[in-house]
């Protein structure tokens, strides 16, 4: 994916935000300052306590060959890190295609209402276009109202019908045991 300046809907010429706004792949040299955005978004969604990986293993999933293979899509203004959006392969065998899973999408603070979330998005959109994906997924806290209306706004739609579970912790390595060794 090339260096882009968003361009923001009804003037095509109009930065989203102050300064020359980029987004861009994230290069290694950008671990210190994705850290940093991932840092504000998880004491954005309360969730300080669960932010319990490292600035080494993060480095090694985007960049070092880790699985899952990742991309992070990094908004920068005037040299600052200032939004990202992190996304990872899924699969449909009902259509035999790929399909992209958002993981994480965050603007920073200073940088919300100013076409930032919308410039990550239309770049998600675009990977997943260049990818042969039919469809992107993500999942949004149930609080989080702003950026369900934002998502809406863009034309996503929920989904009904799924109900989203999750096996962690104790539970997952009991389970995993039952399985024996490799």
């Amino acid at each position: 994916m090339e260096e882009r300046t968003p361009r923001t809907k009804g003037d095509p010429t109009a930065s989203p935000a102050p300064g020359r706004l980029t987004v861009r792949m994230a290069r290694p040299e950008d671990v210190e300052g994705v850290w940093a955005v991932l840092a504000e978004f998880t004491s954005f969604e309360k969730l300080e306590r669960s932010f319990t990986g490292s600035r080494e293993r993060l480095a090694a999933n985007l960049f070092g060959g880790a699985w899952p293979p990742l991309d992070c899509l990094v908004a920068e203004d005037e040299g600052r890190l200032v939004g990202l959006a992190i996304v990872m392969g899924a699969y449909s065998t009902f259509w035999t295609r790929p399909l992209m899973w958002l993981e994480d999408l965050f603007v920073s603070a200073s940088h919300r209402g100013r076409g930032v979330g919308r410039a990550l998005l239309a770049a998600v959109a675009a990977l997943a276009v260049e990818r042969d994906c039919p469809r992107v997924d993500w999942a949004v806290l149930d609080w989080n109202t702003p950026a369900m209306e934002f998502y809406e706004g863009l034309g996503a739609t929920r989904q009904g019908g799924w109900l989203a579970y999750r096996l962690e912790g104790e539970s997952l390595a009991a389970l995993a045991a039952e399985a024996g060794p490799p």
